[in-house]
Parts: structure tokens; C-alpha cells; sequence
């Protein structure tokens, strides 16, 4: 813990109630995901038991109704999950459990029928069944517009064609949310989303080697003649652009959130690490300039949790948080690689042998500025909000 400051209340939106949930979650974490870390590194997976794990316990439905097996709980108890993951030891971990309930499973909460929510988030809830999240294409990431995937009319239903990739659980998934075009011409009107049962012929999937994330699979998808029935349609026919925007604010909140987590884990460890190394019979945090470095990350750290807390305030009370949250995922996702990199160099060579798992750290957290919308994305974003 970082001193003194630990000791302090629960900052809004957190509450008493988030503090004794995030006790719960820290012990589930440090006890049943951080001590498997780095075998499931090594494996390049982490076992689909930890789905079920988390399900029986309602860690997969925090912010569900209870009628679906949630804790009828709110957005901010999910982010207080978020937070926690990161001490999870591995990125891929995170990745995995956050795809799934953070931006595959709140789609069917929202947009889907009851026979769907039945059929699909329950199990999810339960953490029988995985989702993910099927939108980016080899030729369309934060272009969502340039979506080629075609979906096209049958007797009964609908003819799927195309590619996706960088999929987040897409080779363990057993069924995709997936965003596909309804009508030839391009933009944003033509755009449908689709519920697919991944065992359905035609569907190939293929897992991808990445800088990060090792426990996670990341896959690219193929869809050849695809066939699913009419009642696959998730939310309006055409109307799935709404439907990506719905959830995109939810995505780069929960990326923030995860930063913010991140560093604060890696604060932790670096000054312990300052406290145990001794160099010239000194204590290696007794170096002014190693002090003022870590005075300098904690400053970071701090300045990224009070803008992604107030992004959080103002998402969790049903505002508009586009601005705060945009600057939020910005902000942190650079500061958390900046935090981890500098948190290495601390270390020193025991922190490029793996120690700790800070260059994992480093090596996960360079998806930040790239996942859920590019840095460059979100610059544009705030420049059009300026009126420029």
C-alpha cells in the first residue's frame, strides 16, 4: 500500500459498500489468479475454470439484475473489479475477464430480447458460456464505418462473410457479439450486430502471437457462409453503429480504470523495492534522486485517478462524460507505460530478468494507447468537443 494515503476514506463515486467489495475481490485475486500467474503466462492461456470460479462467487454480474443471476449491483461495483484485476500479475488475465464482462456481455444486456438474454447472458453471468466482443477488422479498427463483414438475407435467417481480428477471447468464446454489414453501401447506417454460436460451420479461428497479453487469446476470426437464424439479430436491424457508441464510453472507462490500477500496483513495488535494495550499505530509496523519482510517479498516478474518478462520477450518474472519459483513457494509458518503464529502471537489471513481473507490466500496458480507440482517436475526439 502507498503509506498513509491507504488509510484514507473511499474517494466518490467509492463508498464503504465499494471498500468491503474491494476486499473481497483483492482476496480473490491474490489468492486464486496472482499465485498461477506465470503459468498461465507460459502456457500463453489461463483455464476456463476461472470464468465458472468468478460466476459462482457474482463477479462476472456485479452491475447485472439479480432476475439474471447479477448482484443487481452498479457500474461503479464493476469498476472496483477492474481496479483489482490488475493485481491479477498478468495483463492477459485482466484482458480476458474484462472483455467479458466489460464489453461482449453489456451489448445483450441492453439491446437483446429475453429469449437472448436468457439464452446467452445468463450463462455468461454464471460463466458457463464466454463472450467476445467481434468488431475490428483486418482493414477497419477505430474506423468503424469501414466494417466489411457482410451480412446477407436467407430463407430463416442470415449468410455471414468475412474477417475480424486482434479478438479478444475469440479462439475460447463461445459466442460472438458481432457487428456486421446490413446494407452494401458504406458509413455508419448499414451496420447490424449479430449473436453467433461459434460452433457453427464456417467459423475458424485462429490465435495471434502479440508484445503482451500472453494468458489472453487474441484471435483472427474467419466467417465463410456463415448461416444464423433470424432471431441472431441483436438490437435493430441497421442500428448497430448506436450500439458500438453505447458501449465504447463503458470500454475506455474500464481501460482507465485499469491504468490507474496498474499503477498503483507498480508504485507499490517500486518503493518496496526501494526500501529492501541496499546500495553502498544504504537503503536504494534514500537516494534523492530515486526519492524524488518515485515522488514523481506518485504524482502521476494521482492525477490520472482524480480525472478517471471524475469520469466515473459523471458516467455512473447517467451524464455526459464523452470529454472526461476520452481525456481519461488519453491520459492514463501513456502515464501507465511511462510509470512501468520508469518503475523498471528502479530495479534496475532485476527488473529486465522478470522480477516482480514489472517488464510483464511494461510489455502489457503498451496496448493502452492502441486498444479501445487509438491515442490519436481520442485527440480527435477532444479537438471536435472543442468545436475544431
Amino acid at each position: 500500500m502507498l503509506g498513509a494515503s491507504a488509510e484514507r476514506k473511499p474517494v466518490p463515486p467509492f463508498g464503504e459498500r465499494h471498500e468491503r467489495l474491494r476486499a473481497e475481490i483483492r482476496e480473490f485475486v491474490e489468492g486464486e489468479l496472482r499465485p498461477h500467474a506465470d503459468e498461465w503466462e507460459r502456457a500463453r492461456s489461463f483455464p476456463d475454470d476461472v470464468f465458472r470460479r468468478m460466476g459462482e462467487r457474482g463477479l462476472l454480474g456485479l452491475k447485472y439484475p439479480r432476475e439474471y443471476g447479477g448482484r443487481g449491483g452498479t457500474w461503479v461495483d464493476e469498476a472496483v473489479l477492474c481496479e483489482e484485476l490488475a493485481r491479477c500479475g498478468s495483463g492477459g488475465v485482466a484482458a480476458g475477464i474484462g472483455a467479458h464482462i466489460g464489453i461482449a456481455t453489456p451489448p445483450v444486456w441492453k439491446f437483446g430480447t429475453e429469449e437472448q438474454k436468457q439464452r446467452y447472458l445468463v450463462p455468461a453471468i454464471k460463466g458457463e458460456k464466454i463472450a467476445a466482443l467481434a468488431i475490428t477488422e483486418p482493414d477497419a479498427g477505430s474506423d468503424v464505418a469501414s466494417i466489411r463483414t457482410r451480412a446477407e438475407r436467407v430463407d430463416g435467417g442470415w449468410r455471414l462473410s468475412g474477417s475480424k481480428t486482434f479478438i479478444t477471447n475469440g479462439v475460447r468464446a463461445h459466442f460472438l457479439v458481432l457487428a456486421a454489414r446490413t446494407r452494401p453501401e458504406g458509413g455508419h447506417r448499414g451496420l447490424s450486430f449479430f449473436l453467433v454460436d461459434t460452433d457453427r460451420p464456417g467459423i475458424t479461428r485462429r490465435p495471434l502471437e502479440k508484445l503482451g497479453w500472453h494468458a489472453s487469446d487474441t484471435a483472427e476470426i474467419a466467417l465463410d457462409g456463415v448461416v444464423v437464424p433470424d432471431d441472431a439479430l441483436l438490437g435493430e436491424e441497421h442500428a448497430g453503429f448506436y450500439l458500438i457508441m453505447a458501449n465504447f464510453q463503458w470500454e475506455r472507462l474500464l481501460m482507465a480504470l485499469g491504468a490507474v490500477g496498474s499503477m498503483r500496483v507498480l508504485l507499490e513495488l517500486a518503493i518496496a523495492r526501494a526500501r529492501a535494495r541496499r546500495v553502498r550499505g544504504r537503503p536504494l530509496g534514500s537516494f534523492q534522486a530515486i526519492r524524488h523519482r518515485i515522488a514523481e510517479l506518485a504524482t502521476v498516478l494521482s492525477v490520472g485517478e482524480a480525472l478517471t474518478y471524475h469520469a466515473l462520477r459523471l458516467f455512473a450518474d447517467g451524464l455526459d462524460a464523452v470529454r472526461e472519459v476520452t481525456q481519461a483513457k488519453l491520459f492514463t494509458q501513456r502515464a501507465a507505460v511511462a510509470v512501468a518503464d520508469a518503475c523498471l529502471q528502479i530495479y534496475g537489471g532485476a527488473g529486465y530478468t522478470c522480477a516482480d513481473g514489472v517488464e510483464r507490466a511494461l510489455r502489457d500496458l503498451r496496448l493502452g494507447p492502441i486498444g479501445g480507440g487509438t491515442d490519436e482517436i481520442m485527440k480527435e475526439i477532444l479537438g471536435r468537443q472543442m468545436g475544431l
